[in-house]
């Protein structure tokens, strides 16, 4: 396949550089920094023990309107820039480019199908803990690299079972499911209610579950979210708020969400997508969210980041 990774970073970079394992054709998108030491030396994954994996030479550009009718295009950058590049990527896709979004949420791909055919786009939910740990290094905390991969409405296809099989080639624990849209939700309702409650305590989730008025909260923001999946015919189980809850405190202690890490670093926040996001389908499908309409609005100072505040 020919590929396009628009936003090489943390997720973006690692799952681009896997699909070149797998031998596929990939042209990563940069800017800055990044961009030169890719050029340079190409593009690494480091863990706690040095580098782990290495590509001394890969594609990479800044320009993406010189890269042209790609078999497809992976989006992983910050939720604030899509609709700007999907404006572009319109100039690039050819009539079977298939859309693939790694990008947190749900609004995303109802995004993408305002400016895509609904055939074009796929369901993608990536769980990896990585950032740019340095220009031209991906840095990952922990083990676990895993994706979910299906075509809406449950259809097969020939494009999605290659790139599952393309990733587990190289490792990672890729899966190809039916209804990708409970995942993508799933994920959303756990994301949801971990990076409200993280910012608005600058706590991780430790102490959060620890602490009963804190907990009950987390376990609101989460009721409220599945309300509003099962409102919209998403076929989340009735307890999977309960579910996330068990999630919750399964993870580490100093389990946080990258929500956070942006809040901490004074970083536009991806608020408007997540607990946002929620209020504005909840809107939609006249499911009242006071939890997470009470979470927008006390962040929304910090969305624009720091100096906005």
């Amino acid at each position: 396949m020919r590929v396009v990774v628009v936003g090489s970073g943390g997720v973006g970079g690692f799952y681009g550089l896997k699909l070149v394992r797998a031998g596929h054709d990939v042209t990563f998108i940069a800017r800055g920094a990044h961009l030169k030491a890719m050029r340079e030396s190409g593009l690494h994954i480091e863990n706690e023990t040095g580098i782990v994996e290495s590509l001394s030479s890969v594609k990479v550009t800044d320009d993406l309107l010189s890269v042209q009718r790609p078999d497809l295009i992976i989006i992983a950058v910050k939720m604030w820039d899509l609709e700007a590049i999907a404006t572009e990527l319109k100039k690039i896709a050819g009539p079977d480019t298939a859309i693939l979004s790694l990008q947190n949420g749900v609004i995303k791909d109802i995004y993408l199908k305002r400016h895509f055919d609904e055939s074009a786009v796929m369901g993608g939910v990536a769980y990896v803990a990585t950032s740019i740990g340095r220009p031209g290094v991906i840095k990952q905390v922990g083990p676990m690299q895993r994706i979910r991969v299906g075509e809406y409405g449950g259809r097969t296809s020939t494009r999605a079972q290659e790139l599952v099989s393309a990733f587990a080639s190289t490792g990672v624990d890729a899966e190809l499911v039916d209804d990708i849209e409970r995942v993508l939700w799933e994920k959303y309702s756990f994301l949801v209610g971990l990076s409200a409650m993280t910012c608005l305590t600058h706590l991780t989730i430790g102490p959060v579950r620890e602490h009963e008025e804190s907990r009950a909260l987390l376990q609101t923001l989460f009721n409220e979210v599945v309300a509003v999946g099962r409102a919209r015919g998403v076929n989340l189980p009735e307890d999977y708020a309960k579910q996330c809850m068990k999630l919750a405190d399964d993870v580490a202690y100093s389990m946080t969400a990258s929500m956070y890490h942006d809040l901490e670093k004074g970083n536009r926040l991806e608020l408007p997508w997540l607990s946002g996001g929620v209020v504005s389908l909840a809107q939609e499908s006249g499911v009242p969210v006071p939890a997470n309409t009470f979470a927008t609005q006390v962040l929304a100072p910090y969305v624009d980041g720091r100096r906005a505040a």
